[in-house]
């Protein structure tokens, strides 16, 4: 066993668990975050995408032992009421359809606009090209992410206006 501490969407957390034990597991069976989705196990699919230190990272495939002090975002802590731009575009835009693997897709999406605030669709194919979506609503995704970057970028310009005028 393995008492470990770390920063969960935004929280200070100790856990204790097998050393061995995959954060995907400890998320959803000791912590009770059922965001994150089991799909491979083998870090192929990503429905289990967190972020671990701002960097996409399998949950699967991370041993809990490992995580002392690191800081851990998942779909839980994208934002705490489910209205991140990439949300609201997904709900816009229908984007699941069954929606086992959006988890991952948001997570994985999210990562990709704090890098590239204003991606192509190359940089989006290649940066989502890890997350498999057994439905095929690769272009609702696209279009999610790309109507995400545009109300971020709004968001931003406004907030710089009214900065402005101070």
């Amino acid at each position: 066993m393995a008492t470990v501490t770390f920063t969960l969407n935004g929280a200070e957390t100790t856990v204790e668990a097998p050393d061995d034990m995959p954060l995907l597991w400890v998320l959803r069976d000791m912590l009770g975050l059922k965001g994150t989705k089991f799909g491979c196990g083998i870090s192929q699919c990503g429905a289990c995408t967190v972020h671990v230190n701002g960097r996409t990272t399998r949950s699967c495939q991370v041993r809990f032992e490992t995580l002392e002090g690191d800081d851990v975002i998942t779909i839980e802590g994208l934002s705490p009421d489910g209205t991140h731009p990439l949300q609201q575009a997904w709900r816009d835009l229908d984007v699941p359809q069954c929606g086992y693997c959006q988890a991952g897709q948001l997570m994985a999406a999210a990562a990709l606009l704090e890098r590239n605030p204003a991606p192509t669709d190359d940089d989006i194919d290649t940066a989502m090209q890890r997350n498999i979506c057994r439905c095929g609503t690769y272009l609702r995704i696209r279009e999610g992410i790309h109507r995400a970057a545009a109300a971020i970028a709004s968001d931003d310009t406004a907030s710089r206006r009214s900065g402005e005028g101070a």
